[in-house]
Parts: structure tokens; C-alpha cells; sequence
């Protein structure tokens, strides 16, 4: 049985019933990953830190997550992440919808500039779309241009067609809808009411209905017997009637006996259900307190199994990949053990403080308690600390902030915000306060149980590791000597050899011969280059055209000696005139040609000539040009994986003998963020190992090396 990689309508119906239950919690940072995965830090009032991920690419999920089991935070926050850190830091999170019965999660964010909703499309190609109050779309993941939807910045968005939902359909619907099917019980209850095909075959053995019976032999007995069955999931569902379930599949009974092997292999996730499923009555299963927890340990080992899953193209397995994965998993739960410690800490020092200080706060709550006794408004109580404290009050200077909608106060003490629950003395608080840093501390103790299993993990993938390699008469630093050329497109794990080189922040690339190019990427970058990095033995190329990037050629790096010694090869020169004419206004017109002119570095001069002016990043020219007449527009956008791995572009005739595998563009209508997409896509489906692409080469990577303008891949 495959594993579920999709969460369901139904599934979706009752996490939105427990998410609810986090409303009024506070947007810390957003995270985005490669190009699917969304993750959003929050803090609960009642529960501490919370994880929320969404991910809309081949697993397809919304839920919680432990705080240990976070993926690591990206180096470089791409666009989006920055968009959703701007819009919804500090935001509360004001609650979360399914659109109709559809696979999508509609989430609220309310700050005082303004409402932010995300909405998360977990069918099809998967999206997350960014929107304001009115559904204007801020930005999203992909983009859509059909004829029956749009989903793009700046427009309103749509939402699909509405189906019909069997949850809130009543009995005459439901016989339309049944009637109006050619097909059998089953598949009209799959397709017709949109239950898809686990919850169908779930609702007819429920119904105690013949999965195939013909529509035309059922009779108004079997619609009563389905509806009722259907009218009792959905009260589950509405009234959070959950009792989670998390099915399993024993591996070994797939493998063959269990007796070839000294060690029973572990069974596998396969499903998780709210509730438990008659189709899925002949699996092991555990059961959970909440859907949400039970999503987060399936998702979690699902992934586990993933990674531990041995490749059928390599003899070897993957074992480093696996140790990292354990290294990772021990790193982020031991921060979640500080994490905790810290936080029980901070709680038992609130408590502590509230007694040391017990005068002034009681004084605090019993002054809110008796105003509240005389029905005076919060904001009134709120007006009468304000100007206590204009009068030097003690207690009134105290008080931080009054939130009525809570019934709390914050208070200042010893230079510690305390929020106070105003209905209860200063015992309550303190107890409560205390009572959270035990539960802190209890999760501790949670954390603590899993890192020693996950290093009982660890362990045991080094010991396998080390009995492989004992066997393999080929030490694997051996192989790394080989002259030997790698296909990188067909290996199944490229490992990640990262490096920031100092012009990286340019537009750049090598030549052919292996000389640097660096143009600047606005009139600041350009200033920049001429002043601090143009020196003796440079060629300086520009367009004859506006708008057009301040190119060098480097003769030699800027932390070697510079020298006039050095002959650039034409190739090279020709390389950098193509390089300088693709990322001008040439290309953005949608032209294919431009004229551009070569000079040496001593004929440029930041020194205008008498009663001209130079504008920042404009530079003058003493003495012969040569120019290079009609040169072509021509950029490639590649994926290198060695020495280094990471994004490169340029001319095609220099980038296709560095990268494992290119795309080359020329102008067309498709915006930059657009076509960077398309590009990731293409890379995606002709690399074995497709997560190498998601961490190397995400869309704003590539962006980042395409011109300026619209563009489009050449054989399109």
C-alpha cells in the first residue's frame, strides 16, 4: 500500500476544528523552503511556542508541528518569506476556514495596519496565495492563468468552482445527486459527492452498502441508510468528535519472511485518519489525543522513511544523508531542550516576582477588579492608569497594557512583562505561572525520551554504515580521485559543496577561457565597480543603449597584482560584449541585437569633462572605442554541481561546458518570477535527485541570474 502523501477534504474538515483552538496567537517569523514548504511561528497565550507548516508540493499538508522537529531556517530568506515576515510579524493569527469542501485552508491574520489571509491549495500543482482583506493578492507561489481562474499579484483572487459538500448537503441533494450518476454507489460517492475514494468505500461499509451495487438497483432505503451515515460523520466532524488514528504496515510481510534477516525491519506509516476506518480495520494502528499531534507524527516518520528508503539505481545506501538527518533531528531537539529550560525558568521567575512585589500587584488587580464591580468600560480603566501615571503613581506606572477582550493586564515587574488574568489574586497568577513552567518542563521530558531514540538511531545507521564499508573493497575517498566523469543528472544524492565567492551580490560569470565578468545590477553596483574594483589590465564593456550594466572583464583577481601584461582573449571580450548587451534595456525591449563598445580600464575616469555632469554610476571615456556591432542577446541559466554547487548564468557559450545540465532564454512575455519558474521545473524533472535542485536552485536563485525583462525558455 503507497503511503498517503495528500491530506483529504475530510482530514482538512477536522484539523480546521482544532487549529481553531489557537486563535489569538501571535505571528513571530515565516519561513519559506525551496518552493513548497511555508512554515509560521507563533506563539500561544496557554501553550508556548507554535509551529505551523504548509507545504503544497509532492506531500501536500497543514498542520502543527514540534518545536524539535522543525526543519533548520533557511541561510537567505527569498522574497516570499520577507513578504509574509513584513505583513504578518506580531499579527494574531484570527482563525482558519475550508473553502466549501475543497482541498483548501483559508487563514486569517489580523494586525492593526490590516488583514492578511493565506490561502493554501493543497490539490493539483499546489499553491499558496497571499492576499489582503479584500483578496487582493499580495504575491503568491505559482501563478495562475486559466480560463476559469486567475491567480496572480495584484488581482483579485478566485476561487475554484464550488463542488458540492456532502457534509452539509440535505436529503433531497443528496437523491439528486445520486440520481444524476450513470456509475455505481461507490464512485458516484467519490466523484459526485466528493468524498474521493477512501472516505466513499468508508461511508458504504459504514451504510453496510455494497460497494458496487449500480445506482439503478439502489432504492430510497439505501440513499436513507448512506445519508444517515453521512449526517453522523459530518456531527463528528462539526463537534470535534475526533479519535485520530495512525495505520501502519509491516514491512516485513511485503519483503517475504522474516527469517532471511537477523532484524525485523520496522513498520511503515501508511495512513492517519480523525477517526478509525473499517478500511483500514485489518491494520495496526495507534491512536492519539489530537488530529493535529497524529498528523505531525506521520508526516515526520513518513519523511524518516523517505530518506531511509534505499535506492534501487545505487548499490550503496545512502548512509550520510541518513546520518545527517539523525545529526540535524538530535541538533534541533537538543535547542528545543534549552528552549524549554529557558521558558520554565522565565515562568518561575515571573511567579517569584509577582510575590516579591506582591503589594504592587495586588494593588493593580484589585483596582481593575472594583472598577469592573461598577460596570466601568475597560478603555475607561485603562484612561484612569494613564493618568495615574502622569501623576507619578506607582502601580499605575506599573500597568503596560489592558486588554478587556481577555480579562488581562500586563505589568511591569522588576523589568519582566507579567500578564495577569485581572479575575484571580496574585496567588492564582502565580500558581498558574508555575503550573506552566511545570507543563514546559514535562515537555522537556518529552524531548529528552525522543533525543534518545533518535541517537539510537543515529547509532545504528553508523553501524550499518560501518559494516558496509568494511565489506566494499572501494574506500569511497578513492572514488572522490577518480578521473572518472560523473553523469550529476542521473545520481540519486549530490552532496552540497556551498560556496559565497566575494562578487556574488553582482551579475557575473566566467568566461570560456576563465576569466571573471561582473556587471552591476543597479547604479549604485555600478558606481561601485569602477571605483573599487576597475583596475589595470580590465576591459570596461557597455551598450550603446540606456540602461545598460557597467561590464568588466577582470584580467586578474582583485587580490592579485594587477598587471597590463595581460591579453584578454577575443573570446572572452566577445563572451563579456554578449554578457553586457543581454542584461540592458536591449533585452527588455524584446530586441535580439545591440551595439556595444570595449575600452580599457585607464580610459575610464569618474571625472566629468568641464560643464558636464556624471550621473551616479555614469562614467566618462577618454580615447578610442572599439566596438562590437549587432551583438547577439544570449543568456543560459544552469545548475553546476561542481567544484561547487549552486546557480550560474551567462552566455550560453560559457556556462554549458561549467553546468551539469542549462536552459538557454531569449526575450518573451513571461515576467522574470514567472519564467524562474518554469526554469526551476525543467531543472526538477531532469535531476534524479530532486531535492538538490529545491536547495540549490530555488526560483529566486535563478531569478537572480536572468535579465531584465520579460523572457522565455528558447525551444518553448
Amino acid at each position: 500500500m503507497d503511503p498517503k502523501r495528500e491530506l483529504t477534504s475530510v482530514d482538512l474538515a477536522a484539523i480546521v476544528r482544532e487549529l481553531g483552538a489557537y486563535e489569538g496567537a501571535k505571528v513571530d517569523k515565516a519561513y519559506l523552503y525551496g518552493d513548497d514548504l511555508v512554515r509560521l511561528k507563533l506563539r500561544d497565550f496557554d501553550r508556548g511556542r507554535l509551529e505551523l507548516l504548509l507545504e503544497v508540493g509532492e506531500i501536500k499538508r497543514a498542520h502543527t508541528v514540534a518545536p524539535e522537529r522543525v526543519p533548520d531556517a533557511p541561510g537567505r530568506p527569498p522574497q516570499f518569506a520577507m513578504m509574509l515576515r513584513n505583513r504578518l510579524s506580531g499579527a494574531d493569527f484570527a482563525g482558519v476556514e475550508q473553502y466549501e469542501f475543497d482541498r483548501i485552508l483559508e487563514f486569517t491574520f489580523e494586525r492593526e495596519d490590516g488583514t492578511t489571509r493565506i490561502i493554501v491549495e493543497l490539490f493539483g500543482q499546489g499553491n499558496v496565495a497571499v492576499t489582503n482583506g479584500e483578496y487582493e493578492v499580495i504575491d503568491c507561489l505559482e501563478t495562475v492563468r486559466l480560463k476559469s481562474r486567475t491567480v496572480v499579484p495584484g488581482s483579485r483572487y478566485e476561487f475554484p468552482e464550488s463542488r458540492t459538500n456532502p457534509l452539509t448537503i440535505s436529503r433531497e441533494a443528496f437523491a439528486y445527486e445520486m440520481d444524476d450518476s450513470d456509475s455505481d454507489v461507490v464512485r458516484t460517492l467519490a466523484t459526485q459527492l466528493n468524498f474521493g475514494g477512501l472516505y466513499a468505500e468508508e461511508v458504504c461499509s459504514r451504510a453496510g452498502i455494497e460497494k458496487g451495487m449500480d445506482i439503478a438497483d439502489a432504492d430510497e432505503a439505501v440513499y436513507d441508510r448512506l445519508y444517515e451515515t453521512i449526517e453522523r460523520l459530518a456531527i463528528d466532524i462539526r463537534n470535534a468528535n475526533v479519535d485520530p488514528r495512525l495505520y501502519l504496515e509491516d514491512t516485513d510481510d511485503e519483503s517475504g519472511s522474516p527469517d532471511d534477516t537477523d532484524e525485523t525491519s520496522p513498520d511503515r506509516v501508511v495512513d492517519v485518519t480523525p477517526f478509525p476506518l473499517e478500511e483500514r480495520a485489518e491494520l495496526p494502528a495507534d491512536a492519539y489525543e489530537t488530529f493535529l499531534s497524529a498528523l505531525d507524527d506521520y508526516f515526520f516518520r513518513l519523511e524518516l522513511a523517505d530518506e531511509d528508503e534505499p535506492d534501487p539505481t545505487t548499490q550503496r545506501p545512502d548512509f550520510e544523508a541518513q546520518i545527517a538527518k539523525y545529526e540535524r533531528i538530535i541538533e534541533q531537539q537538543e535547542g528545543a531542550i534549552d528552549g524549554f529550560e529557558r521558558e520554565a525558568d522565565a515562568l518561575r521567575e515571573q511567579a517569584e516576582s509577582l510575590y516579591a512585589n506582591y503589594g504592587l500587584v495586588d494593588e493593580v488587580l484589585s483596582t481593575i477588579r472594583t472598577a469592573r464591580g461598577q460596570d466601568r468600560p475597560w478603555d475607561e480603566i485603562e484612561a484612569t492608569f494613564d493618568e495615574g501615571k502622569e501623576r507619578g503613581i506607582e502601580a499605575a506606572e506599573a500597568v503596560i497594557d489592558i486588554d478587556g477582550s481577555e480579562g488581562t493586564v500586563t505589568v511591569d515587574v522588576d523589568g519582566e512583562y507579567v500578564d495577569l488574568v485581572v479575575r484571580d489574586g496574585v496567588e492564582q497568577n502565580a500558581d498558574r505561572l508555575y503550573t506552566e513552567a511545570k507543563t514546559v518542563e514535562e515537555k522537556k521530558e518529552g524531548a529528552l525520551a525522543a533525543i534518545e531514540d533518535t541517537r539510537e538511531d543515529l547509532e545504528d545507521a553508523k553501524r550499518r554504515r560501518d559494516e558496509w564499508e568494511a565489506d566494499d573493497a572501494t574506500d569511497e575517498a578513492d572514488m572522490d580521485e577518480t578521473d572518472e566523469e560523473i553523469d550529476w543528472l542521473s545520481e540519486s544524492s549530490i552532496p552540497i559543496r556551498e560556496n559565497e565567492p566575494w562578487y556574488d551580490r553582482f551579475r557575473w560569470f566566467h568566461t570560456s577561457d576563465g576569466y571573471l565578468v561582473i556587471g552591476g545590477r543597479n547604479a549604485d553596483q555600478n558606481e561601485e565597480l569602477v571605483k573599487k574594483y576597475l583596475e589595470p589590465g580590465d576591459k570596461v564593456l557597455h551598450t550603446q543603449a540606456h540602461g545598460g550594466p557597467v561590464t568588466v572583464l577582470k584580467a586578474t583577481d582583485p587580490s592579485e597584482a594587477s598587471s597590463h601584461d595581460i591579453e584578454l582573449p577575443d573570446s572572452s571580450i566577445e563572451e563579456a560584449a554578449q554578457f553586457a548587451v543581454s542584461y540592458s534595456s536591449v533585452w527588455k525591449d524584446g530586441r535580439y541585437a545591440g551595439d556595444v563598445y570595449a575600452v580599457d580600464s585607464d580610459q575610464v575616469t569618474k571625472t566629468p569633462e568641464s560643464g558636464e555632469y556624471l550621473e551616479k554610476g555614469g562614467f566618462a571615456v577618454r580615447g578610442d572605442r572599439t566596438y562590437y556591432d549587432d551583438t547577439p542577446v544570449g543568456v543560459a541559466v544552469g545548475i553546476q554541481c561542481e567544484p561547487y554547487t549552486r546557480v550560474i548564468g551567462g552566455p550560453p557559450s560559457a556556462i554549458e561546458g561549467t553546468a551539469a545540465t542549462t536552459i538557454a532564454l531569449e526575450p518573451g512575455r513571461y515576467a522574470q518570477a514567472d519564467a524562474a519558474k518554469r526554469i526551476y521545473r525543467r531543472f526538477r524533472e531532469r535531476f534524479e535527485d530532486e531535492s538538490y535542485v529545491r536547495k540549490v536552485a530555488s526560483p529566486d536563485r535563478i531569478q537572480h541570474f536572468m535579465p531584465p525583462g520579460g523572457s522565455r525558455i528558447a525551444e518553448d
